[in-house]
């Protein structure tokens, strides 16, 4: 049985459908959450739910601010033992449409931030020779898909910074895995018309869509104890959709 007793967490993207089911997950499983996002309305009706629930609204745009960020997040939790970086944006464009703020902002909140995230958590994991980082990707980053050029360039840099951040510190006992989430039921999905959805539908094996909670258990097996042999890797949550 996967339990997080004693164990401090960070989710961010903790609004959004699968921010919300890691925050419930990791809740339910005992963890000591430190849930954070953009929009502090959301995060307010996040600590309604999950009272026990540390909240901290914060842009990841902000990049010179990441290090003291984490701080807090440190400082709130009395320690830092597993992140996972779960926000992201994307600005869908055809590529010769596709203007230079909405390539640079996906790459920065997507992956540099991400990266930024990684860096500074490290450096609180490195003191106590633990740690668990799972940074969520996205099938695209491996597909491609039509007007995600910016997305899926920023889902793929994340897989390989994960991979040599998972080579540099695999002998301090931290682990950096990805989770790569297909198409999952969230309040973006449940926009796309029906007719949309059926065509999504029909390319997947399983013949629906995923839920919040299918990425996190992945998640939290990822982040568990069980799991402490395996570093580097991405896990692919999709129906069938992409096989690796």
């Amino acid at each position: 049985m996967i339990n997080f007793k004693d164990k401090k967490i960070l989710i961010t993207g903790a609004s959004g459908g699968i921010g919300n089911a890691l925050v419930k997950k990791f809740n339910s499983l005992s963890g000591k959450v430190l849930a954070t996002g953009t929009k502090i309305e959301k995060l307010n009706s996040l600590k309604k739910q999950f009272p026990e629930v540390e909240i901290l609204k914060f842009d990841l745009s902000e990049h010179s601010n990441i290090e003291e960020f984490i701080d807090d997040v440190s400082s709130k939790l009395s320690g830092l033992d597993i992140v996972i970086n779960n926000a992201g944006i994307n600005m869908d464009n055809l590529s010769l449409r596709m203007k230079d703020e909405e390539w640079k902002k996906v790459i920065d909140i997507n992956l540099t931030s991400t990266y930024y995230l990684c860096k500074s958590s490290i450096k609180k994991m490195l003191k106590n020779k633990y740690g668990r980082i799972i940074n969520i990707t996205s099938i695209v980053g491996h597909t491609g898909n039509i007007g995600q050029s910016n997305y899926a360039a920023s889902k793929a840099g994340i897989i390989g910074m994960s991979k040599s951040l998972a080579i540099e510190y695999a002998k301090k006992n931290i682990t950096i895995n990805c989770v790569s989430p297909g198409f999952i039921q969230t309040d973006m999905t449940e926009k796309i018309s029906e007719n949309v959805k059926n065509v999504l539908t029909s390319k997947i094996p399983m013949s629906k869509l995923g839920t919040g909670e299918d990425v996190a258990n992945t998640v939290a097996f990822l982040s568990s104890d069980a799991a402490s042999y395996i570093t580097g890797e991405t896990i692919h949550v999709n129906g069938g959709m992409y096989m690796a």
